[in-house]
């Protein structure tokens, strides 16, 4: 088949066409040798990226729908869920676990993990980013930092992360919202004047669209922030979009905007920021009067949540055995969260920890059966459901005075 990119069809990825090769050589031997252990296999992880105490769970639907109609049962956290590395005795937290004939997933191994690995690390920035911005207007605007093919997918970990909306046009049509946005740099070059270009968007442009006006083009952010909030009449807002060149210090540029704006009674025009931004830059521009914030590629280039699967159960003689490599905690295990502070705590399965030992609290249990024969067993939540849970569990954080 002749391709126009290099990019794997939804085909390829369920046939196991993105595998690691020595997969498929395990199957191969596996098949010849007629060995074909009934095996409980989880996926955990050592650390969080950027030492981040706490993580959320995604790509685990995706997951879900790459393993449906194989001879498995699934356990994990749903879609969503925030969960710790490990629990304070050191095991490793299960976020998702599968249990049937190995050969039956083996070839499946590697597209998982790349599920759940990137979806989970984009989600975890974006509830770290959202964290930062308060509740200040946060949009995504990755789709430029990554590759096509997978736009729809930053759309989506960047949204229910804690976006308020996201840029990609397929992706917000996706996820059932409208796409946001403001206006480029070659509008206001296209046409070779501020005004004129201001004026045209604000004509043609759906009034239900925000007014935000690009003003770093030509002139100084301040004489430009004037001018538009001169020209358009109830502007929403201008953006700061300066090229690192020439930003000096944002903070200062924000703070000089916010000031000669409002010494002309332009209160009520809001100052949106983008451009490299991250948690810590969101963090100090929203305590400087930043109202919102559009974030591209810490988010669509965040780096993976380093999971791995392994083996750590099999039946023999009729009975589950704890086996694992050196290392791993063996067993069939189930995960605990603290309804206080909310770390997690790994179990041997249904036993249940009793108290937080970290706070005391009250413990409830996070794993449930995500899948039983190869059937989906939980009904799938909306975009705007899991988004709804991540930040009811996420600011759970600024209440306990644990927001890194």
């Amino acid at each position: 088949m002749k391709r126009a990119w290099r990019i794997a069809s939804e085909d390829e990825i369920k046939e196991g066409k993105t595998t690691d090769v020595y997969f498929d050589r395990t199957v191969e031997i596996l098949e010849a040798e007629n060995v074909n252990p009934i095996v409980h296999a989880e996926f955990t992880v050592s650390s969080m990226p950027k030492n981040y105490e706490w993580g959320v769970t995604g790509g685990i639907d995706d997951a879900l729908k790459l393993l449906e109609g194989k001879d498995v049962d699934v356990y994990g956290l749903p879609e969503g869920t925030v969960f710790w590395a490990r629990g304070s005795n050191g095991v490793r937290t299960p976020v998702l676990a599968i249990e049937g004939p190995y050969r039956e997933f083996t070839a499946v191994e590697t597209p998982v993990l790349g599920f759940i690995c990137h979806t989970s690390g984009m989600i975890t920035k974006t509830a770290h980013v959202r964290l930062a911005a308060g509740d200040k207007l946060l949009l995504s605007f990755g789709a430029r930092r990554t590759h096509p093919a997978i736009t729809p997918q930053v759309a989506y970990a960047g949204y229910v992360g804690g976006c308020d909306g996201v840029s990609c046009v397929l992706g917000g049509e996706l996820l059932g919202i409208e796409p946001s946005g403001t206006m480029p740099h070659a509008l206001i070059v296209s046409f070779q004047d501020h005004r004129k270009a201001w004026e045209s968007y604000d004509k043609h442009v759906d009034k239900d669209a925000a007014r935000v006006a690009l003003v770093d083009t030509y002139l100084d952010e301040v004489r430009e922030s004037i001018m538009a909030a001169e020209t358009i009449e109830d502007l929403d807002g201008v953006r700061l979009d300066t090229p690192g060149s020439r930003r000096g210090s944002m903070k200062e540029i924000l703070q000089e905007v916010r000031w000669e704006l409002d010494a002309r009674g332009f209160e009520d025009v809001e100052i949106f920021v983008s451009g490299g931004l991250d948690v810590d830059s969101v963090s100090v521009l929203r305590r400087v009067g930043a109202d919102g914030f559009g974030v591209g590629g810490a988010i669509s280039n965040a780096p993976a949540v380093d999971f791995a699967m392994d083996i750590v159960s099999m039946i023999s003689d009729d009975e589950w055995i704890p086996v694992a490599k050196r290392g791993k905690f063996s067993g069939r295990k189930r995960v605990w969260r603290c309804k206080d502070c909310l770390r997690t705590q790994s179990s041997i399965l249904d036993s249940n920890p009793g108290v937080c030992p970290v706070c005391g609290g009250q413990m409830e249990k996070l794993t449930v059966k995500l899948m039983e024969d190869g059937e989906i067993t939980q009904e799938p939540k909306t975009p705007d459901e899991i988004r709804d849970s991540v930040l009811k569990q996420i600011r759970r954080f600024d209440d306990i005075g644990r927001n890194d």
